[in-house]
């Protein structure tokens, strides 16, 4: 930091004349007389303690010199800051349980293929579990063989309504067919083509036509050779590549400008009956993966208060039957294991131990009783000073 802050004021105060002497605080010998002009020399024993005595002649650079000096302290006072801190964690001790004198830690890194089941993401919400994973010689191809990477569900776009995805897949359609454009341009040595084709490509930006223009071709090679699976292409958030453009670029690179493509099943290499949008685009592996999700329960532990099976496969808990589950399974007429769901698989105490009973004598009874959460519920309610009881006679039920 300081030796790039020292190149940054060199370049700054470089030709400019000093207001007043700068002197050494240590020694206290002049470096730099009032009059004189500054010089990568002259400041080179300067510390960064003393960059706020430096005066200069000129007042707009002498500004630049203090905004300087406060950007290099402050970025020297953050390093010192996190270098403080970690000795910090190193000399703090750790609560340790009683009788262990050293505890060692060992973290493994793993890496996992990717398995039905697991999350993926794109940029713009548009996240989902892999359904099925084939092997590439089934997937779609486009025409000239390339097989697509990935095949996204195109129901997750009209109720989402995130339109970004779409326009990220052109984009990045375009600048993959710019690159392999400009790539076949370089390997072909089609040296005047190459040097225009960079300046369309480039919005005719006057730095690029000039470096086209001026650079030799082993130059150019060398320049374009990153460019080999596509352009590199960055597009702000709110102010970012318009639909013409776009356009533009696809049209550029010789591709179609609705930016679909006709694609061909990997398994009867018959073309597909629509045309399809294929395009470039960011997909992130979540850390959600199904290996660690993957849980299955018989019996196990219980809530004291509500007698339910606990959650989640920490806990080694009961699959959570929501209002939306409850009602799928009314509508299918499935009235009886639905009162098994909820009551004797659930927390109906009495009716769990009568179940066990019927199985190990072989009996197929179910007597479902009172879930034990109603019994809470009225707990609670007589709490709240509300008379409720709870009345089995029949006859008194008939009056």
């Amino acid at each position: 930091i300081r030796d790039s802050g020292h190149r940054q004021l060199a370049r700054l105060l470089k030709g400019q004349v000093a207001s007043t002497g700068l002197f050494d605080p240590e020694s206290g010998s002049e470096l730099v007389a009032a009059g004189d002009a500054y010089s990568f020399d002259n400041l080179k024993p300067v510390s960064v303690d003393s960059y706020d005595r430096i005066g200069v002649e000129n007042r707009d650079v002498e500004k630049q010199v203090w905004r300087l000096t406060d950007q290099v302290r402050q970025k020297l006072d953050e390093v010192h800051g996190r270098y403080k801190a970690k000795i910090e964690r190193l000399k703090g001790g750790d609560d340790l349980q009683p009788g262990v004198i050293k505890q060692v830690k060992v973290y493994v890194a793993i890496k996992r293929k990717l398995s039905v089941g697991d999350k993926m993401a794109g940029r713009h919400g548009n996240k989902g579990v892999i359904s099925k994973i084939l092997p590439v010689e089934d997937m779609p191809y486009l025409e000239d063989g390339t097989p697509v990477d990935i095949v996204l569900n195109p129901l997750g776009v009209p109720s989402r309504m995130n339109v970004g995805q779409i326009l990220e897949t052109h984009l990045g359609w375009a600048a993959r067919g710019l690159g392999l454009k400009i790539g076949k341009l370089a390997e072909e040595h089609s040296e005047k083509e190459l040097r225009s084709f960079l300046g369309k490509v480039n919005n005719e930006d006057p730095e690029i036509v000039a470096f086209a223009k001026d650079a030799t071709f082993e130059e150019l090679q060398r320049f374009v050779a990153k460019f080999g699976r596509g352009l590199t292409v960055g597009t702000p958030v709110f102010s970012g590549a318009t639909e013409v453009e776009i356009k533009e670029w696809l049209e550029l690179a010789g591709l179609d400008v609705d930016g679909q493509s006709v694609l061909y099943d990997g398994r009867s290499g018959e073309s597909f009956h629509q045309r399809v949008t294929v395009g470039v685009m960011y997909m992130l592996k979540l850390h959600h993966l199904v290996d660690d999700k993957i849980h299955a329960r018989s019996t196990g532990p219980y809530s004291l208060v509500t007698q339910q099976p606990l959650g989640g496969k920490a806990q080694f808990g009961g699959q959570r039957l929501g209002e939306m589950e409850v009602w799928a399974l009314e509508a299918y007429g499935a009235a009886y294991g639905l009162q098994e769901f909820l009551t004797v698989k659930s927390d109906d105490v009495a009716g769990r131990t009568r179940m066990y009973e019927s199985i190990v004598k072989g009996e197929n009874v179910l007597e479902a009783g009172l879930p034990e959460s109603f019994n809470v519920l009225v707990k609670e309610m007589q709490a709240l000073a509300l008379d409720v009881e709870l009345i089995e006679d029949k006859e008194v039920l008939r009056q």
